[in-house]
């Protein structure tokens, strides 16, 4: 009962991690391309004489290529989680299910205990009842042969 609420629990709380994780996913993937596309714009920039790039354009530019760096630092660290959290998720809905089919052997274990001890009394009380037939059977006939014996007797005399 409290693994099958368990199981229901992870699975209800799996998804919702998984759809909040794919949200944020989302967002900073917006966010590297706009990142990338302030890049590009930086590296379009020619502020010096006779068109040529400064070092404070290179700067800039280098700048930006370290904002996209660590952005996609910050994706790879969420898939790496979304990852984690999926994995855990399965591992212990396996270990959930090892557990619910180890308790459910036990419980087939005792029950074929129980069925094989029922079967064992089943067969004395079966036996207990042949012998009373037997016995029974055997006063009816000595009865019987009493009686005829008797019979006899009272005719006789």
């Amino acid at each position: 009962m409290i693994f099958g609420l368990v199981l229901l629990f992870l699975n209800l709380l799996s998804p919702q991690f998984t759809e909040a994780g794919q949200a944020k996913l989302e967002k900073m993937v917006q966010d590297r391309d706009a990142l990338t596309q302030q890049w590009k714009e930086s590296e379009s920039k020619k502020s010096g004489i006779f068109g040529n790039r400064t070092k404070k354009d290179m700067i800039e530019t280098n700048e930006w290529l370290e904002r996209i760096i660590a952005k996609d630092n910050l994706i790879m660290d969420e898939l790496r989680m979304i990852s984690d959290i999926e994995t855990t998720t399965a591992t212990q809905t396996g270990e959930d299910y090892k557990a619910i089919a180890f308790k459910q052997e036990k419980d087939v274990q005792a029950l074929k205990r129980a069925v094989a001890e029922r079967d064992k009394q089943l067969e004395e009380k079966l036996s207990e009842r042949r012998t009373f037939e037997w016995i029974s059977l055997i006063l009816f006939l000595i009865s019987l042969g009493l009686g005829i014996v008797v019979y006899k007797k009272v005719i006789k005399a």
